[in-house]
């Protein structure tokens, strides 16, 4: 059976589906997968061995530059490419307008969510064949279930695996246990504070733990320098792209991350990972996997899911921003990560 899914972005949501994938592999023997993705992600949908070919898309580029990405030929090679290779079943995983757009080009019968279950009810106009999906439940289990009715087996019971392919990622220079500190995220008030990731890593290197930071823009940069300054033995990477931060997380001891993509991949990993969510929900997308723990702020307006705080509160006072992460302080957290780390073992 071959199978074209298209889930372009975000990271979290690329990775939510490799569960899907690997129910469908376990359950229909030989299946092959095809994977419309944004060219950013492009390498990601190659870690789980059922992905046959990538067909990357550049949809912010090309609607930014329509005439130019027309000229290139880029647009004409992406309808070539789903085109002219039938599929079984052709599956928007992404529910949106611009994902069921790009069903328009493919050849075979196209599925998706229905008007009361995808994200943007018109993205339903465009599927030939609609699924009924409940909302109120985790990412992961919808998309399972999306891909078990469209292919014709029961979703398998427990907590779905990734099933991702270790030896497709870059392999790092091993050395003593390390920590990963993923402290960069989109929202300016998903940021844990600095303070208390400076105080994190100075307790983890009393642990007896190497503390490796990640970066990826010139704020995150500084950022990851002035956390190592304050312990020895903590270290800032250098800058890698997504292969090689894929490695470093498989192989790290444990990981802490803010609400952000790497903790999805981390999870998706089954690596130890300690998630902070403060103005944010995990409830329905936080980070899926074995040894995953989701400590979320308890304070009276959290979450707000805002990307501006908005609280005027007595709280303000102790310089923690924003406020809500005053109840996740630094040995909260040490706490939590020790204890997923000694449950794997």
């Amino acid at each position: 059976m071959r199978v074209l899914l298209i889930k372009t972005s975000s990271l979290g949501d690329i990775i939510h589906s490799f569960p899907a994938i690997t129910d469908a592999a376990n359950a229909l023997p030989g299946i092959t997968v095809d994977w419309v993705v944004e060219e950013g992600f492009a390498e990601i949908p190659r870690w789980h061995p059922a992905v046959h070919h990538v067909i990357p898309v550049a949809i912010r580029r090309w609607r930014s530059h329509p005439i130019k990405a027309w000229r290139s030929g880029e647009w004409g090679d992406f309808k070539h490419l789903v085109g002219d290779e039938p599929y079984d079943a052709v599956i928007d995983a992404q529910g949106l307008f611009k994902s069921a757009w790009l069903t328009r080009y493919v050849n075979g019968p196209v599925y998706g969510l229905d008007a009361a279950s995808a994200r943007e009810s018109v993205a339903s106009k465009f599927y030939q064949h609609c699924v009924a999906v409940p909302r109120g439940q985790h990412a992961v289990e919808r998309v399972r279930q999306l891909l078990a009715a469209v292919l014709g087996y029961p979703v398998a019971e427990g907590k779905g695996s990734a099933g991702l392919d270790r030896d497709r990622l870059e392999m790092p220079p091993l050395g003593a246990p390390y920590v990963m500190f993923c402290h960069g995220t989109t929202w300016d008030n998903k940021h844990w504070p600095e303070a208390y990731w400076k105080t994190l890593a100075q307790r983890m290197r009393q642990e007896g733990y190497r503390v490796v930071i990640p970066w990826g823009n010139d704020i995150e940069h500084e950022r990851a320098k002035r956390i190592a300054s304050v312990a020895v033995g903590a270290d800032v990477l250098p800058r890698m792209g997504l292969n090689a931060i894929g490695g470093w997380l498989a192989h790290a001891a444990g990981v802490v991350a803010v609400d952000t993509g790497f903790a999805h991949l981390s999870a998706a990993l089954d690596v130890p990972t300690v998630s902070l969510y403060g103005p944010t929900d995990p409830g329905l997308s936080g980070a899926y996997g074995h040894f995953q723990r989701h400590l979320r702020s308890g304070f009276a307006c959290a979450p707000c899911m805002e990307r501006q705080c908005a609280y005027k509160g007595e709280a303000l006072a102790a310089g923690i921003l924003p406020p809500c992460y005053t109840e996740l302080d630094p040995a909260r957290v040490a706490a939590a990560l020790l204890e997923e780390m000694a449950a794997r073992g």
